[in-house]
């Protein structure tokens, strides 16, 4: 065993990544199986508008039925069960120092950053402002030591670089530089996504070692509903050929882009999304393609787009259960709020969607931490708050064991009636493997307390502390120089 397999077998097992869960179902198995056939006929029937010309084509050379005037191609049902079945169902988002790899299969559970919010809270004045290149290096420091956020999808936009082109290799530069976790992107262009996967091949010894290992993975988009536009879809195509892992999302809000019922939002989001699915297969067999669940409901007084309701939750947890189906590892949506400031609303919320996901065994689950209004803002401090919270779900996952002596029927025979087991060695070795120990709750009496805080202002000293602590380049210095001598257009930090 290794240093970090040691480091993480140490750990209370729910601190481990990847915890199993098929605790809440919000469809049957019935419900299940008509969902999946709809999804097949609407593919078949109905099908995809596809203005990218090498998604096109790479759905007619792969059998689909396809109508130039319209750019309308519908996929049998023969192809889509072929995709289906060439695409892996096991991906793993890999860590560089393997210390929190995330192994999507099944209903393994992982918690990410993500939104690419465009502001963020000032972790110093507390105000609202436009996010910048700073924005993107503190939140991958945060999440480098967070320890129940698995994966750093870049949540943040980089107001200050014009030019689309550099948006991707800036993003994907700072968040490798600052984290070791895995890196997740979404990308604006196809020439800045070449930038991002060559600077990554760079680090990673070369184009074989990054498909063999890959520490980033990409975000694309199918554009409800149904429509694959010309820069996603030759994105897509780019990533696929790489044998990148590409998440080919879908984000159906009810009664605008999708029926304004849940379950036809979960029938437009799985068939969606294995259209998406069906296109990286097209391209190239056996390519990592990842489910994407994003969408949700409309305030109806405004038909704003909502981040927080419970239907959200509802939803990406039966699309888990879809994914889960068809063996295709998904990323889902939960944790996100509409509260403008870090308060009761932000937590219930966020508490709540994440707890329901989690319990959903959605493999991925990304916004789940720091997001917030409408997942258009970032605080620095509700990415610590949900840490904990995603603590708390992880311990829930991990359910209640009675596997070796924990029922303790011999201890308790053996102690007989009213005597207490503070003492046991059977407590020794239990206690600290067996509870949640929460970093921001304060549970100490009133009393008790000389300087007594609240989890918010533990979590903004939390803030601040890795905010100023000095922290070394994640990159080899050698790479680290070749890399901003080769892409001039990287801005450096001040």
């Amino acid at each position: 065993m290794n240093e970090v397999s040691e480091r993480q077998a140490s750990k209370p097992r729910h601190e481990r990544p990847g915890l199993p869960a098929s605790l809440y179902k919000p469809l049957t198995d019935s419900d299940v199986k008509e969902i999946a056939e709809a999804a097949f006929q609407l593919l078949e029937q109905s099908g995809f508008q596809v203005f990218s010309s090498t998604a096109f084509e790479a759905f007619r050379a792969a059998g689909a039925e396809t109508d130039e005037e319209r750019n309308v191609v519908r996929l049998p049902r023969a192809l889509v069960e072929d995709a289906i079945a060439s695409n892996p169902s096991v991906i793993t988002l890999y860590s560089r120092d393997g210390g929190c790899d995330a192994v999507l299969e099944r209903n393994r559970v992982h918690y990410g950053t993500g939104g690419t919010a465009i502001y963020v809270l000032d972790p110093d004045t507390g105000e609202r402002r436009p996010s910048t290149v700073e924005d993107v290096i503190l939140n991958a420091r945060m999440v480098d030591v967070l320890e129940n956020i698995h994966v750093f999808t870049i949540n943040v936009f980089p107001n200050e670089i014009d030019a689309k082109d550099d948006i991707d290799v800036n993003r994907f530069f700072h968040s490798l530089d600052n984290t070791t976790k895995h890196v997740m992107g979404g990308v604006y262009s196809l020439n800045g996504c070449r930038k991002a996967v060559q600077l990554a091949e760079m680090i990673a010894g070369g184009e074989t070692a990054l498909r063999e290992k890959p520490f980033v993975s990409f975000i694309t988009l199918i554009i409800s509903p149904f429509k694959i536009d010309k820069d996603y879809g030759e994105i897509t195509c780019y990533l696929a050929e790489k044998g990148l892992p590409v998440v080919v999302p879908t984000e159906p809000i009810c009664g605008t882009t999708s029926p304004i019922t849940l379950a036809g939002n979960v029938l437009t989001h799985i068939a969606e999304t294995l259209g998406g699915v069906a296109l990286v297969q097209c391209v190239r067999k056996g390519a990592p393609g990842i489910c994407g669940s994003v969408g949700s409901i409309p305030d109806l007084r405004t038909m704003n787009h909502l981040g927080g309701p419970i239907e959200r939750a509802m939803i990406n947890a039966a699309v888990a259960q879809l994914a889960q189906h068809f063996e295709i590892p998904l990323y889902s949506t939960a944790g996100t709020s509409d509260a403008k400031y870090v308060d009761i609303q932000a937590a219930y919320e966020s508490a709540m969607s994440n707890l329901l996901v989690a319990m959903s065994g959605a493999n991925y689950m990304h916004d789940a931490a720091g997001l917030m209004e409408a997942d258009l803002t970032v605080s620095y401090e509700k990415l610590v708050t949900d840490n904990e919270i995603l603590g708390m779900c992880q311990r829930v996952l991990r359910g209640i064991e009675l596997d070796g002596d924990k029922l303790a029927l011999d201890l308790m025979v053996v102690k007989g009636p009213g005597k207490d087991f503070l003492a046991e060695e059977h407590t020794v070795r239990h206690m600290r493997d067996e509870f949640f120990v929460p970093r921001l709750a304060n549970r100490d009496k009133r009393e008790a307390m000389k300087h007594p805080s609240s989890a918010l202002a533990r979590a903004k000293q939390f803030v601040r502390e890795v905010q100023w602590k000095r922290t070394d380049s994640k990159i080899s210095p050698e790479t680290r120089r070749e890399i901003l001598e080769r892409f001039p257009e990287i801005r450096t930090a001040t």
